[in-house]
């Protein structure tokens, strides 16, 4: 039997349709971070895993860590990890529940990224697949901030057929709430680890956008590919910038 472990913040306007395809699992578990919305409304309200959905309220302490939390809190071994904007389809659903897990493996499937219900394949958004099914009693997830995964360790990696398609990206106001979160944990988690200055900031900036534009062929999405390119310029450039600034208050260089 396989547990989902989901994040939670405001996720009203997918959490719908991620549920949806969730019915058939035996249990569904959302931790909570601080929603204003009625995300909550619709996950202990809907009904074809109502009696399965469990709901915690956690305060946010980094992905990695609230992803074990959640693991600790399910009732089964198996922990399928995912966010409240990602869709299993109907194969790769079906997929999980029928295919025969090994302990010694870790388990993932690639990932259909949209923005503004367009299905991008450019700017490093196209055949993207991480790992998301594991057991819990062999591996965790690392304790990161953000950019979280599963720890291999010495277990077999084993990717899917099915995708999984992930809506994070829904209007521009999903951008800029995601840049600023992000660039923080960025700066954050590697204050003691890496170096940075005004300059290396400006360098990582332009690099994101002349290889996601360019090398990574966003110029092909349009208008899409231009503001995706543009996003991922600005995310580059502010984590190094917050890293700068950290740095320089805590005069650790």
């Amino acid at each position: 039997m396989i547990s989902v472990v989901m994040l939670c913040k405001n996720s009203s306007e997918t959490l719908k349709k991620v549920l949806d395809e969730l019915k058939d699992f035996d249990e569904v578990i959302l931790l909570d971070t601080g929603s204003t919305d009625n995300s909550l409304d619709i996950a202990k309200s809907f009904k074809n895993v109502n009696v399965n959905v469990k709901v915690f309220s956690k305060k946010f302490s980094g992905f990695g860590n609230l992803r074990n939390e959640g693991a600790k809190l399910s009732k089964n071994d198996w922990i399928l990890a995912l966010d409240t904007d990602e869709v299993l389809s109907e194969n790769l659903k079906n997929e999980i529940l029928n295919t025969p897990l090994d302990p010694d493996c870790i388990y993932g499937f690639y990932f259909h990224n949209f923005y503004n219900d367009k299905l991008i394949k450019c700017c490093g958004w196209h055949n993207e697949k991480h790992l998301r099914l594991y057991n819990k009693n062999k591996t965790s997830f690392s304790k990161n901030l953000v950019h979280e995964k599963i720890l291999e360790k010495n277990l077999n990696q084993k990717y899917l057929n099915g995708y999984v398609s992930h809506f994070s990206y829904r209007k521009i106001d999903d951008f800029l709430q995601k840049m600023s979160t992000y660039t923080s944990l960025f700066a954050e988690q590697n204050k003691n680890k890496k170096k940075s200055s005004l300059s290396k900031a400006i360098l990582h900036g332009f690099f994101a956008f002349f290889k996601s534009y360019i090398l990574k062929k966003g110029f092909l999405a349009k208008k899409e590919g231009f503001i995706i390119s543009i996003y991922n310029a600005n995310v580059a450039f502010y984590k190094y910038l917050k890293l700068y600034e950290i740095k320089k208050k805590n005069k650790c260089f």
